[in-house]
């Protein structure tokens, strides 16, 4: 291995460098060598900062985890906490939607960073602040995390660009189903090809938020 590599290059440089990198290649296509050529260095220098690449995809979720949570307070006087809840999880899902590929990346990542422990700090807080008992309050954050990754995966999905033909499209979901046979379905399926995702996103949140607040206090 090259001596350590002088200069700015540090694990947030690298991380930002693979992220705006899965504009060419996607997620499958970023390689440790791609990265390296982004940032004009060899790819030696890289494994001082990251040892393979699960660790830069922690580093590249970390950054997403970062800006999303970044300038985040505690509910104002006022402020309901469903809210609150509503303008985290929204934040998470706009920082993912930043990135092709930006919730696969965060998906199953290790992030261990302040931002993530303040984070969840002030969520417990809110949370029994707003009258729920402790056990249920901890419960609250892995649920809307995941959430929203799992939804942004799908969101992520239904551009169709691995596909040579988008099966998403409209008027292509609706074919694979033969209306005759499953009447509900078909129009179940029509209905979600033409669904605003900000829409659809909002309406799974609030029934998570309807069951959260019917958590025992």
């Amino acid at each position: 291995m090259s001596e350590k590599p002088a200069g700015k290059l540090d694990t947030k440089a690298i991380a930002r460098a693979a992220l705006e990198l899965l504009d060419e290649a996607g997620l499958d296509g970023l390689t440790m060598r791609k990265v390296a050529a982004a940032l004009n260095v060899q790819a030696p220098a890289l494994y001082w900062h990251v040892k393979n690449k699960r660790e830069l995809l922690d580093a590249m979720a970390q950054h997403i985890f970062v800006a999303a949570v970044d300038g985040l307070e505690a509910p104002r006087q006022g402020v309901d906490w469903r809210e609150w809840l509503i303008e985290l999880a929204q934040r998470l899902r706009q920082s993912m939607l930043r990135y092709p590929d930006g919730a696969r990346v965060s998906a199953g990542t290790f992030i261990s960073d302040e931002a993530m422990w303040r984070t969840v700090e002030l969520t417990l807080r809110t949370l029994e602040d707003a009258g729920l008992a402790r056990d249920s309050a901890e419960r609250v954050f892995p649920i809307l995390l995941h959430y929203t990754t799992g939804f942004v995966i799908e969101e992520q999905a239904r551009t169709g660009v691995e596909y040579a033909e988008n099966p998403y499209a409209t008027g292509q979901l609706e074919q694979a189903v033969d209306s005759g046979r499953y009447p509900r379905t078909a129009r179940m399926i029509t209905g979600f090809a033409a669904m605003d995702p900000d829409v659809e996103y909002l309406n799974g949140l609030r029934v998570i938020l309807a069951g959260i607040d019917a958590a025992p206090k």
